[in-house]
């Protein structure tokens, strides 16, 4: 299991931290900041999730006027991590 940790931009929170065990699943999902309640629900939804379909899912997804959100950060962590591997 490997433990990525990552800064947001244009958002509320401040820190991401993912476990992705060998085959990309989502282990856990961790945020410092944001919106607790549905960061939690994210969390919780991502939980066991194979980290490319998170991708797919969330990337893009616009907060407001801002041209990203936590969830769109939460894909473009993804594949920064798993770029990494």
């Amino acid at each position: 299991m490997n433990t990525y940790t990552f800064k947001p931009q244009g958002v509320c929170s401040m820190e991401m931290q993912v476990d992705l065990d060998e085959q990309n699943i989502i282990r856990e999902f961790r945020v410092t900041g944001g919106c607790h309640g549905n960061l939690q629900g994210i969390a919780a939804l991502v939980k066991d999730m194979p980290a490319e379909e998170v991708i797919r899912r969330l990337k893009d997804i616009h907060c407001k006027t801002k041209g990203t959100s936590c969830p769109d950060q939460l894909a473009r962590g993804l594949e920064q991590a798993l770029s990494q591997r």
